[in-house]
C-alpha cells in the first residue's frame, strides 16, 4: 500500500528541498527584515519553487530513467530501479504542475516570473541544454539566481547585482564540483555534457568560481558606507568564515572525494554547518 506513495516522495527529492529556503531567504538576512510579514513572504516563494523543483526532478527522472540506470549513485531511484512506472511519475507531474499553477494564479505574474522562467529554463535543460558543457552547468547555476530574485520580490525589494553574482559563481562551485565527481565515478557514458569536460579542466574552473564567489561576496559587503570598527570587524569576520568555508568545500572535493551531491556534502559536515550558523549571524548582524 504504501510503495507507490513512498517512490513518489523519492522521486521528490525531499532531502534537497532545504536549499530553496536558504536561497530564497537570504535576501530577507541581507536587508534585515525579520518580521511574521516577511516569514509569510519567503514561505510562499519556498513553496512555489519546491513544487517547480519537484516538477524538474521528476521530469527528469523520466527522461533519463535509462541513463540513471548506468549511474552507480542514481540507479536506485524509483524510475531507473523500475519502483515506479512511467505512467505513475507522468501522472504525479501534472498534479504538482497544477498545484504550482494554482500557486502563481494567486500571485501576480510581476511577483512570480522567476519561477516560470526557472520552469522554462529548465524545460529546455531537460530537453537539450543539460547535453551542452558549460551551459548545464551555468543553467543549474542560474535556477539558484531566480530563486534569490524571487526572495526579492516577495519582500518587494531591489536585488543587489554582486549579490546575485555572489550566488551564481557559489553554485557554478557546486555544480561543476558534482560533474568532477560524475566524471571520475563513471566516466561519460550517462551523461553526454560530460565529454566536453575533464577532470584537469573542471578543477581550473572551479578554483576561478571559488575566487569569483569570494570577490563578489567581498565587494557586496564592502559596498556600504559604513566605515565604523564594529561594521568593518563584522565585515572581515564574514568574509573569513565565507573564504573557509569555500576551502572547506575544496578541501571535501578535491581531496576527501566528495561532491557526488552538493546537498548532503554541505549539510552532514560539520565544519560546513558551522560556517553556515556563524555567517548568518553575522551577516544578519552586519546588515
Amino acid at each position: 500500500m504504501l510503495r507507490v506513495p513512498r517512490a513518489l516522495l523519492h522521486l521528490s527529492r525531499p532531502y534537497q528541498w532545504a536549499k530553496n529556503p536558504v536561497v530564497i531567504a537570504l535576501p530577507a538576512v541581507v536587508l534585515h527584515r525579520g518580521t511574521a510579514q516577511t516569514a509569510l513572504a519567503v514561505l510562499w516563494a519556498t513553496a512555489l519553487f519546491a513544487l517547480a523543483s519537484i516538477a524538474v526532478y521528476v521530469l527528469n527522472d523520466i527522461l533519463d530513467r535509462e541513463r540513471d540506470r548506468l549511474n552507480p549513485s542514481k540507479s536506485h531511484r524509483p524510475l531507473a530501479s523500475g519502483e515506479l512506472s512511467p505512467g505513475a511519475a507522468w501522472t504525479y507531474l501534472a498534479a504538482v504542475c497544477a498545484a504550482l499553477a494554482a500557486g502563481v494564479a494567486l500571485a501576480s505574474l510581476e511577483r512570480a516570473w522567476p519561477v516560470l522562467v526557472y520552469l522554462a529554463l529548465n524545460l529546455a535543460y531537460s530537453y537539450r541544454l543539460k547535453h551542452i558543457s558549460l551551459v548545464d552547468a551555468f543553467v543549474v547555476a542560474v535556477g539558484f539566481v531566480l530563486r534569490a530574485v524571487q526572495g526579492y520580490l516577495a519582500l518587494g525589494a531591489g536585488p543587489s547585482s554582486w549579490l546575485l553574482l555572489t550566488v551564481l559563481t557559489g553554485c557554478l562551485l557546486l555544480a561543476l564540483g558534482k560533474r568532477r565527481r560524475e566524471l571520475l565515478d563513471v566516466g561519460g557514458e550517462h551523461r553526454p555534457a560530460l565529454a566536453g569536460y575533464s577532470v584537469q579542466f573542471i578543477d581550473y574552473l572551479t578554483l576561478i568560481s571559488a575566487t569569483l564567489s569570494a570577490v563578489t561576496l567581498g565587494i557586496h559587503l564592502t559596498a556600504a558606507p559604513d566605515e565604523s570598527p564594529e561594521a568593518t570587524a563584522l565585515v572581515f569576520l564574514t568574509l573569513g568564515t565565507s573564504v573557509f568555508a569555500v576551502f572547506r568545500y575544496l578541501q571535501l572535493l578535491l581531496v576527501d572525494g566528495g561532491g557526488a551531491d552538493p546537498v548532503r556534502t554541505l549539510f552532514r559536515d560539520r565544519l560546513m554547518v558551522g560556517c553556515g550558523i556563524v555567517w548568518t549571524g553575522v551577516f544578519t548582524l552586519l546588515s
